[in-house]
This record gives structure tokens, sequence and C-alpha cells, in this order.
């Protein structure tokens, strides 16, 4: 029988928002570790400068009555086992050089991010609890004096951005440093984290297969705009920005006139360049609403990861790929993860430069039927419910390590 945690209660403090334009990983481990326990997923705080700068948005909104200091900050979902839990406004400081003063404003930010933890885990009546740090290194000692069960660090990213440079990598070391439990979802961060803490562990990202294994049904439209294209249709659904190859786009655009290049997502126009705009088989849809991916990729004859091969993307487990799977759709990618292969084998083709890029469309269209039923079962062994599974069982084991110390 697989281990499986139950009755357990867990607080998720996270750097993603609960309301934001997609799930986010963590949120979507939230949701399953729901299932048998009970979830307090403590939402990334408000800043001042937050606060200012978001105040006429919906999120804002549906925030403002849980920012005093008064207030409990719990908002329950749909499932009586997650609640959302709102912090109070904090002081922005991140624009501080790094020093003494940084760190001193910094414990005061936390100081209020744990009396508002406190005071849930007083109203709730929770006696032990399982505390899951997931990328938010802005406030790394926020359980100090808090006295889990367990502490565990979840690793999703490099730090890249000056943003979260600035203190973020002194702050994550932290982190990594103090945690019962680390776990990183590329094999990058796994290597750099296991120098600091030897309790680290490697569980990729995976996808939620309920939603985009609804292409395969017969009954559903294809997305209009893109039912409307010139077929071959090889397609891309996600955000357009930096870590897209336009190098090889370029290329690979220009020695495939006959096929039909849909880019389906918001974009970030300043790493875009101008013959993105104008190439005649390149068509640009915007921003399409998640719940239509699936119609969205029905209408794909190949899909398309096209990122960069940099430090950034070494690390990236991208959800799109297992969702192209589980849709059985073709997917031509280039070689950006090395780690990659070892979760989907033969079902997906890695390519180096814009020439073998095309020559993996042109076979991929050529495929026989019997490719699409082995991408589903690739896709299978990367759900959420089987990385859930694997998480269960390494806290289990460090449950019991901890009770025996």
């Amino acid at each position: 029988m697989e281990p499986c945690l139950e009755n357990k209660n867990f607080l998720i403090f996270t750097s993603s928002k609960f309301d934001g334009e997609y799930e986010s990983t963590i949120f979507t481990i939230a949701r399953h570790l729901a299932q048998k326990n009970r979830v307090f997923y403590i939402d990334h705080p408000y800043t001042w400068f937050d606060y200012i700068k978001l105040r006429k948005t919906a999120g804002w909104k549906l925030r403002k009555r849980h920012f005093s200091g008064q207030a409990d900050g719990l908002i329950p979902t749909q499932n009586p086992n997650l609640n959302i839990v709102i912090m109070p406004v904090v002081l922005s400081i991140n624009f501080l050089p790094e020093g003494k003063l940084y760190r001193l404003l910094l414990k005061y930010n936390e100081s209020l991010i744990r009396r508002r933890i406190k005071k849930i885990i007083q109203k709730a009546g929770i006696e032990k609890y399982i505390y899951i740090n997931s990328f938010n290194f802005h406030y790394p000692d926020v359980i100090n004096g808090l006295n889990p069960q367990l502490t565990v660090y979840h690793d999703v990213d490099p730090l890249i951005l000056p943003y979260d440079t600035r203190h973020g990598l002194i702050s994550e070391k932290i982190l990594v440093k103090n945690s019962d439990l680390v776990i990183c979802t590329s094999r990058q961060l796994y290597d750099e984290d296991k120098k600091i803490n030897p309790d680290t562990y490697f569980i990729p990202n995976a996808a939620d297969l309920t939603h985009s294994s609804k292409a395969l049904d017969e009954n559903l439209p294809v997305f209009e705009s893109i039912a409307a294209l010139e077929k071959p249709v090889i397609g891309y659904f996600g955000n357009i920005e930096r870590r897209m190859d336009f190098k090889l786009l370029d290329e690979v655009t220009k020695e495939n006139p006959d096929k039909t290049f849909v880019f389906a997502g918001p974009m970030d126009k300043a790493f875009v360049p101008d013959w993105f705009f104008s190439r005649p088989n390149v068509h640009i849809t915007g921003a399409i609403p998640y719940d239509k991916m699936p119609s969205v990729i029905k209408g794909f004859d190949a899909a398309l990861i096209p990122f960069k091969r940099d430090a950034v993307s070494r690390s990236i487990f991208p959800l799109k790929l297992f969702e192209y799977l589980g849709a059985g759709k073709p997917v031509i990618a280039t070689d950006f993860n090395p780690d990659l292969v070892d979760f989907t084998g033969d079902t997906v083709y890695y390519c180096s430069d814009a020439s073998s890029f095309s020559e993996a469309i042109n076979k991929s269209l050529a495929e026989s039927s019997e490719m699409t039923a082995k991408r589903i079962a690739a896709a299978a062994e990367n759900t959420w419910e089987e990385r859930v599974k694997v998480l269960h069982k390494l806290l289990i084991q460090y449950l019991k390590k901890k009770e025996a110390c």
C-alpha cells in the first residue's frame, strides 16, 4: 500500500497568490494534501507598495477586510479542509541594500506574519503541524519560535531577477540550511541545495491530466480562432517571453512556410523580436483563459516547447510538456533540460538546432496512431497524484525521524 498522510495539519507559506491567473504548483499540491488533511494556504503578503498600486484590483478588494491586525485572515474554499490565510500588510523594504537595516526591518515584517500565523493556530486548535515554505525566500525566519513538527522548503526556481537576488541569495540559503527537508523541482536546484543541506530531494513538477486530456474528447470543438487556421498547425500554449528561443523560431518558421505556427498566450513584448509580428505563417492569439486550453491544444497537429538553452531553462520542468502529452499530441522541444528525457523516454523530440527541430516537426506529422497511446501513457506517469505519493513518503519518513530524535 502506498504511504499516505491523513489527519495532519499543514501550514503552507508561499510566494504565489492563491488567486493568480494560473494555478501555481504549490496550490495544486495544497489541494491534493487537503483531500485527507487540513491545509492552511498562507498567501504571499502585500507590502504597502502593493497596497497602493493594487488598490483598484479585484484581488485587493477581496483581501481588504483581512489586512487589519484584528482580523484572522481566513478565507474558506469549497473544500472545508483547505483555507486561505491573508496576511497583514508589511513594510516595503526590498529596495534597501543588504545589511543590518534591511535585516532589522525584515524581522519586524516577519513578526507581523508570525502573529497572524499564531492567531490561526490558536483559532483552529492546531497542536501539531507540518510547515512548508514554498519558495518564499523573502521571509526566511517566519517559523522561528512556532515549533512545527517538520519544516520543509520547496525550491521551485533559480534566483535570477535583481529583485529576487538582492536579498534572496542570502535568505534562501538560510531556508535551505534550517529546514528539516528540502524538495527541489529540478536536478540543478537539487545539486545546489544538497551541498547546503544533505536532506534534499528531487521531485519534479507534473500535470493535471484531468484538464488537458479533455482534448481527446471527440465532441469537444476546437477553439474557434485555431480551427480557422490552415493545417498543419504547429502550436505553443503559454507565456511568450524571455525563455523563448526566438533565433531558433526565426529559422524554423522560415524553413517551414507550408505550416502554420500558432502562439497562444500572454506576451512580454520587451523580449519579442519584430519579425515575430510580421511573419505570414506565424499566428498570435493573445492570452486565452486556461479553461479553454484543451480546445486550443486539440487544434494542434504538433506542440512546441522552444525554450532557450541557458541556466534558467536548465532547471525548468514545464507543466505544458505533460499537458501536451496527456492530450496525445506530438511534442517537439529544444534540449533545454536534459533531465526531461528520463521522464518522457522516446515520446518527445528533443532538438539542438533549427534543422533538427524542422526535421522533428515533419517526423511528428507522419507518426502512426500508436504513438498517441504511448504519449498518453508517459503523461500518466507524471501526474500530481504520482508526485504527491512521493511527497507523502518523504514526509512520513522525516516525521518518524524527528519523533525518534
